[in-house]
């Protein structure tokens, strides 16, 4: 099921252009999709009751849309930068290109790949290493291109931003931690820890960009509904 409806790399074999819209209703585990829909319940149904159902089904999905169309965007850039790596690799094969591209990647390499680098300075011109070399790079393009993003955190935090953009000096108790915060603080915390995290660790497994892209889309329309005066249907 996955791999039908959740949202993939255009590049990859299972990606769908319909999966830009069923990627917001599968969830990771019960646990992510708990979260997400307490979140659309506190922050939802506020803006929900403020705007009316039209306006926020389209917030909603304007948000969400948003999310996948960022981290799509930003994906691009990553596997580019993967591509052109194993272009320049191809025209001329070395051990220090290999080990520049295995020290960017490290969670698809274990420690055998020090043995093997070393190894092939020692005789750099054996064609078997960069063959072997080669493989595994394309591995993990590949690897890479195939990991899918799914869930409402896109449009979730789109909510978030929505809410704090509404109503930012409202206070929200936090659980965790166990502090009063206003709205709007915790709007700019959040999304400036989306921004380092994203930045920080580009391969994780927490789609940080996604997040960045729902708060992005939400405050484009936000703003561009107060531009037209049409806050309200």
């Amino acid at each position: 099921m996955r791999e039908n409806f959740a949202l993939f790399y255009p590049a990859s074999p299972f990606f769908k252009p319909y999966q830009y819209i069923t990627h917001m209703f599968m969830h990771g585990g019960i646990p992510h999709l708990l979260f997400n829909m307490y979140a659309l319940f506190l922050f939802g149904s506020v803006l929900e009751r403020v705007w009316g159902g039209k306006k926020f089904f389209i917030y909603y999905m304007i948000t969400g849309l948003g999310a996948a169309a960022l981290y799509t965007l930003v994906n691009y850039f990553i596997f580019s930068n993967i591509d052109a790596t194993i272009s320049a690799f191809v025209n001329t094969p070395s051990a220090e290109l290999f080990k520049q591209f295995a020290d960017a990647y490290p969670n698809y390499f274990n420690q055998n790949v020090h043995n093997f680098i070393h190894e092939w300075s020692i005789t750099p011109n054996d064609p078997g290493y960069a063959a072997t070399a080669l493989e595994n790079m394309v591995r993990v393009y590949q690897s890479n291109i195939n990991i899918p993003v799914l869930g409402a955190s896109g449009a979730v935090f789109g909510l978030l931003l929505g809410y704090g953009m509404l109503f930012p000096n409202s206070v929200l108790q936090l659980i965790f931690p166990p502090i009063a915060i206003k709205a709007k603080w915790l709007v700019i915390i959040y999304g400036g820890l989306e921004l380092v995290l994203g930045l920080s660790f580009p391969g994780s497994k927490i789609a940080h960009f996604a997040h960045l892209g729902g708060m992005l889309f939400g405050f484009i329309l936000i703003k561009y509904w107060n531009k037209k005066g049409r806050m309200y249907f």
